[in-house]
């Protein structure tokens, strides 16, 4: 899935010196609360971390509470969604006007009706609502599916995702993948057919052996010659 990236980070963390008894402990603490939320700094949603005390001694503030900072090494995951990257998500809600999937377990996103192309003919069988494929009958999207789709837009505040089924490469992730694998045994399949038939094309006769097979080459040019 796209949108997920692992960054490094030199941070400086100022902490009130009431922390300053377990300073490890005060500073998982502040990076925790970081988490899930999306972060200008970083460009992204902040989704794990681990983290490396650079100083062994902090560096005191001047001023009326008397902060101290200390460097960090930190190695991060982001979640930093894009308009036409590829996500995947958790089908959890569908009707004929959309489909509500939450992506990473913490993001939603809405798939209306527009952004969902006429391939697919939404209907109910035995009470359940679902999207089918008109081209391909196992092509299914319910409840429950995990699908493959399009940002369109991300709303940073409300970690809100605008998405689309427009593009013939999204949608059930289960049937895309199966299919492009049928598609690739099939492309392999062809090919070993095509080295045959060119194999053939080439095979001597199973009597001639080489010397014979010059003279035949010979031989037919004479005879155009003498035509």
């Amino acid at each position: 899935m796209e949108g997920l990236s692992v960054a490094d980070a030199n941070l400086v963390m100022y902490l009130h010196p009431s922390k300053s008894r377990n300073v490890s402990q005060s500073i998982l603490r502040e990076l925790g609360s970081l988490l899930f939320k999306f972060n200008e700094t970083f460009d992204g949603v902040l989704l794990a971390y681990d983290v490396n005390i650079l100083d062994k001694q902090a560096k005191i503030l001047s001023g009326v509470h008397p902060y101290f900072g200390l460097r960090l090494k930190a190695n991060l995951l982001l979640f930093s969604p894009k308009p036409d990257m590829l996500l995947e998500g958790k089908v959890v809600k569908l009707s004929q006007e959309s489909i509500h999937v939450i992506v990473l377990g913490f993001s939603s996103a809405i798939i209306t009706a527009e952004n969902i192309r006429g391939e697919f003919k939404y209907r109910t069988k035995d009470t359940e609502e679902l999207f089918a494929s008109k081209s391909h009958k196992r092509h299914v999207i319910k409840v429950g599916t995990m699908i493959r789709f399009l940002v369109k837009s991300f709303d940073e505040e409300i970690l809100h995702i605008i998405g689309s089924l427009i593009s013939a490469h999204t949608g059930s992730i289960r049937w895309l993948d199966r299919h492009l694998e049928e598609d690739s045994k099939f492309d392999r399949s062809s090919m070993k057919s095509r080295d045959r038939e060119w194999l053939g094309d080439k095979t001597v006769d199973e009597g001639a052996t080489p010397m014979s097979y010059d003279n035949h080459i010979k031989m037919s040019k004479k005879r155009r010659i003498t035509e």
